[in-house]
């Protein structure tokens, strides 16, 4: 008997038939919109009740990049591009080395845009996608699955616990295999779908709610952001680089004027134009200043001051 198969793991709460929508194909599209609407409203909810291991996630992730380590995200279907979009957004958002955040989904590349549903069954698949990132301890994997027993992802999780990796689960039920799998489990209970079944719903939107908590909770404690503000963006279009001149000028109280000039002498650069700005140093000073502290904008300018 293999672990999804087991007693303790029967009930899937993400495929049973929700009660509040049985007369779904009856209603008003109003009617239909409010009540999807009601059952959303119980996403985050859910969500909260997770929080406080979301917070050890975090930081157990940031510890391990801190020293090098990849933050991978594997799943299949809804799961495994849920993953795949975080990690690809993480790049230009925050500037990251494109191998740093790593999404994988059963089936490859094609299962980002078409159904392969027999990928998310091939445990073979799983560990093989997994080794071949030559994962290490000082990786993490998180691994996504609404029902918590996807075998293409359990069979990942444990390639990767065998190779010393930090394993971390997302599932929308409980107890599940992953989560027994796990170093680390989160576990929104976001219950029935609205249409039976159907776990890009409140699975999905929840889970999108956690990636989102844990990517840019990483980025942040990695000084990747100063203040709230997306200090690391590249400004590689029009918007990003009226973005970064708009980041510069709210960041260190200057006019549109004043932070265009500062970003042109930092090369574009609003994290080394902040530092000389806000440290009253040359833009090559404050490139020091933030290699010395580990890319953090607050740090360098604390270096600075003493």
């Amino acid at each position: 008997m293999t672990p999804e198969e087991s007693p303790a793991y029967s009930a899937i709460y993400t495929e049973a038939r929700n009660p509040a929508t049985e007369d779904m194909d009856l209603l008003s599209t109003l009617e239909m919109v409010r009540l999807m609407n009601e059952e959303d409203a119980r996403v985050a909810q859910a969500v909260a009740g997770e929080l406080e291991r979301i917070a050890q996630a975090i930081d157990a992730i940031t510890e391990r990049m801190r020293q090098g380590g990849r933050l991978i995200y594997l799943g299949a279907g809804t799961s495994g591009r849920l993953g795949v979009l975080d990690a690809s957004e993480t790049l230009p958002t925050f500037n990251v080395p494109a191998d740093m955040v790593v999404g994988v989904i059963a089936g490859g590349e094609k299962a980002l845009t078409q159904a392969v549903e027999n990928a998310e069954d091939d445990r073979q698949a799983g560990e093989r996608d997994v080794l071949a990132l030559n994962i290490t301890e000082k990786d993490c994997l998180v691994g996504i699955a609404a029902s918590g027993q996807t075998p293409y992802t359990l069979s990942g999780m444990s390639a990767a616990r065998s190779r010393g990796a930090l394993v971390i689960s997302l599932a929308c039920n409980h107890p599940s295999p992953m989560a027994a799998l796990a170093d680390i489990y989160i576990a929104p209970i976001t219950g029935p779908e609205v249409i039976s079944g159907s776990t890009r719903l409140k699975a999905g939107t929840a889970q999108k709610m956690v990636l989102n908590m844990i990517s840019t909770c990483v980025m942040v404690r990695l000084g990747k952001t100063y203040s709230n503000l997306m200090v690391d963006v590249q400004p590689n279009n029009a918007k990003l680089r009226e973005r970064a001149r708009r980041i510069v000028e709210q960041a260190c109280g200057l006019s549109p004027e004043q932070a265009a000039e500062q970003l042109d002498r930092a090369g574009g650069e609003a994290k080394v134009a902040i530092v000389a700005s806000l440290a009253e140093v040359t833009p090559e000073e404050a490139r020091l200043l933030l290699a010395q502290a580990d890319g953090s904008v607050r740090k360098a300018i604390a270096l600075k001051a003493g």
